[in-house]
C-alpha cells in the first residue's frame, strides 16, 4: 500500500514539476520577447508594436500584452488573415489573455477573412474553458468560419463534447448545415465520434436523413475519416444500425454503405454490415457490386455474390 501511495505521489510530483519546467520556458521566452521589443521599440512603427501583440496573444505573455496595450497597441489589430490577437489567444486556450483582452476592450465577435471568431477557434481547437468565457461574455454562437462552418460543427469534428454541450446548452443550432449541406452530426459521424453522435441524434435528428450527394449518416461512417481508428468507426456504425439506420440506402451514385466500406478497404465494418444483413448483390449506377470496388483480395472474397 505504502509502494501504491510512493509511486501515485512521485507521479504527481513528475507532473507538477513537468508543468513548472513548461510554464519557466514560456516564461522564458516572454522575457525574451518582451527584452527585444524594449530594444526596437524606438524604432518601430504603431503597427509593428501591434504586430508584437500577436507574438504576445500567442505565447500568452500578459505582462508583455499589458505594457503593449498601454503603449499604444491595438486589440482590434488584424493579422495578414484577418484575425484579431483575441482569437490567437482562443486558438493557444490561453485564458489569461483572453480575460486581458476583453477587459482591454477585444470585439467578441470579430471575424477574420474566412468568418472565424475567437469562440469559433477555441471550438476547432476543442479549448473548453475558453469557450465557456466566450460564451459566458456574450459571444455569438452563429457566426461560421470557413464554407460556413459553425463553432458547433467545428466542435464535433474536433470531437469536444464538452463544448458540444455547452453550445446547445446556449441555444446553438445543432441542425445549421455548412455551405456544403452539412450539419454538426455528419462532422461527428465522419470523424467516428460516438458520444457527439449520440448527443445530437438525442435532439430528434433523423438518423436516415439524407445529406448532399443523398449520403446518410450511416454512409458518413463506415467511410470516415482515413485518419480514424476503424474500431471507432465500427462503434458508431453499430449504433446507428441499433438506433434504425438503413442499411442498404443508396447514394447518389446508387451506392450503398456496404459499397462505401468495402471500397474504403473497411473489413470489420464490412464483416458487421453483412452480419447485420446488408445486401451484396446490389449494384451502383455503374454497375459494381461491393465485391467489385475493393481492392483487398480477402474482401473481394468475402463480398463474393454466388
Amino acid at each position: 500500500m505504502y509502494r501504491h501511495v510512493l509511486f501515485l505521489c512521485s507521479g504527481v510530483i513528475a507532473v507538477l514539476s513537468a508543468a513548472l519546467v513548461a510554464r519557466a520556458a514560456d516564461s522564458e521566452r516572454c522575457q525574451e520577447l518582451g527584452a527585444r521589443f524594449r530594444v526596437e521599440r524606438a524604432q518601430i512603427s504603431a503597427i509593428e508594436v501591434s504586430l508584437v501583440l500577436f507574438s504576445a496573444a500567442d505565447e500568452n505573455c500578459t505582462s508583455l500584452a499589458t505594457e503593449l496595450l498601454d503603449g499604444g497597441a491595438s486589440v482590434d489589430a488584424r493579422d495578414r488573415f484577418g484575425a484579431r490577437p483575441l482569437s490567437h489567444a482562443a486558438r493557444n486556450g490561453h485564458l489569461e489573455m483572453i480575460d486581458l483582452l476583453l477587459a482591454r476592450g477585444a470585439p467578441i465577435n470579430a471575424r477574420n477573412l474566412a468568418g472565424a471568431t475567437a469562440l469559433y477557434f477555441a471550438a476547432e481547437r476543442g479549448r473548453v474553458a475558453v469557450a465557456q468565457r466566450l460564451i459566458e461574455r456574450g459571444a455569438d454562437l452563429k457566426l461560421t468560419g470557413r464554407s460556413g462552418i459553425s463553432p458547433v460543427a467545428a466542435a464535433a469534428y474536433a470531437g469536444s463534447d464538452a463544448i458540444v454541450e455547452m453550445l446547445l446548452a446556449h441555444g446553438a443550432d445543432e441542425r445549421a448545415p455548412d455551405e456544403t449541406g452539412k450539419p454538426p452530426i455528419v462532422y461527428a459521424a465522419a470523424r467516428a465520434k460516438l458520444d457527439i453522435v449520440k448527443r445530437l441524434l438525442a435532439r430528434n435528428i433523423e438518423v436516415n436523413a439524407r445529406y448532399a450527394n443523398d449520403l446518410t449518416l450511416l454512409m458518413w461512417a463506415v467511410g470516415a475519416d482515413e485518419k480514424v481508428a476503424e474500431a471507432d468507426a465500427l462503434k458508431v456504425v453499430a449504433h446507428l444500425l441499433d438506433v434504425g439506420a438503413h442499411i442498404d440506402d443508396r447514394d447518389s451514385r446508387g451506392r450503398t454503405a456496404l459499397m462505401i466500406a468495402a471500397e474504403g478497404g473497411r473489413a470489420e465494418i464490412v464483416n458487421l454490415l453483412l452480419a447485420r444483413g446488408a445486401d451484396a448483390s446490389l449494384k451502383d449506377n455503374a454497375g459494381n457490386r461491393a465485391a467489385d470496388l475493393t481492392t483487398v483480395s480477402l474482401l473481394r472474397e468475402r463480398l463474393k455474390v454466388p
